[in-house]
């Protein structure tokens, strides 16, 4: 990998070069095979943080350059695209319901289940991990083992600039219909969202579950339960009511993901 990410980085300064040199194609070819497999990823827990990789992410861009249009025939339906579709899903152990596509450089592991549903290229989705109908996950977005992405729900990717870190969601979170979800945000572990909360990287997030409220913004603590919300802000016009999010109490850790979670609803009353 190492040797991969030398030449990536060494061919970066090489732009008018990337779609005449094989020797560039075959390395960008294999860091995109790496990436289908799911031997690297875009970015990694290490030392406690989230870190990008972004010589990944220039091999993908790099990859969009050296790739040619092609027709892509699935069945009556035809495509025209640079990127191929995902295939093999039977003997990947990945349940596709039609009709859910998933790009070429994403990874999906063994046990996932796609709803007819969009996987953007540089994606990794985790075990047993549910996407549902008409959720989309952008490129590059990270997403852990055993969460459930309901209807609608919109992840969104970075391939530029290269140090921005992909919306990461991490182990067992629920993400309720309709959630926007962009700009790098990080949801940790355990964590609930009900349904429209949209997160971007400057929203406000308020814990609301002191006395006074605590204020943070990019990223959801562990084990949180959260709605949307408003809160009033001042103008020259005069005092509106902007959108936020609120962290209204805490998922228990529980080895039963499944009753901690029907728990965490109705406690709340959490619309999904």
């Amino acid at each position: 990998m190492n040797l991969l990410k030398l030449d990536i980085e060494k061919a970066w300064n090489m732009k008018k070069k990337w779609t005449t040199d094989e020797n560039i194609k075959d390395v960008v070819f294999q860091v995109i095979e790496h990436l289908e497999k799911g031997s690297i990823r875009v970015s990694n827990y290490l030392n406690n943080k989230w870190i990008v990789n972004e010589w990944i992410k220039k091999a993908i861009i790099m990859y969009f350059s050296v790739q040619k249009m092609n027709t892509i025939k699935l069945g009556p339906l035809e495509f025209y695209d640079k990127i191929p579709i995902k295939n093999k899903f039977r003997e990947k152990g990945i349940r596709v319901v039609p009709h859910a596509i998933t790009r070429y450089g994403s990874y999906i592991s063994p046990g996932v289940i796609l709803m007819p549903s969009y996987v953007n290229i540089g994606a990794y989705i985790g075990k047993d991990t549910m996407i549902d109908t008409w959720a989309t996950v952008g490129s590059c977005a990270q997403i852990g083992e055993r969460v459930h992405i309901s209807g609608g729900v919109g992840i969104g990717g970075v391939l530029e600039p290269l140090q921005a870190h992909p919306v990461i969601i991490e182990d067992n979170v629920f993400i309720g219909s309709r959630c926007i979800l962009v700009e790098g945000v990080l949801i940790k572990k355990g964590s609930v969202l009900g349904a429209n909360v949209v997160l971007t990287a400057s929203t406000k997030i308020f814990d609301v579950t002191n006395e006074k409220p605590i204020e943070i913004k990019g990223i959801v603590p562990k084990y949180s339960v959260v709605i949307p919300g408003s809160y009033p802000k001042k103008f020259p016009s005069g005092t509106y009511h902007v959108p936020c999010a609120m962290i209204i109490g805490k998922r228990k850790e529980s080895t039963d993901k499944k009753t901690s979670l029907n728990d965490a609803l109705r406690t709340h009353n959490l619309k999904i």
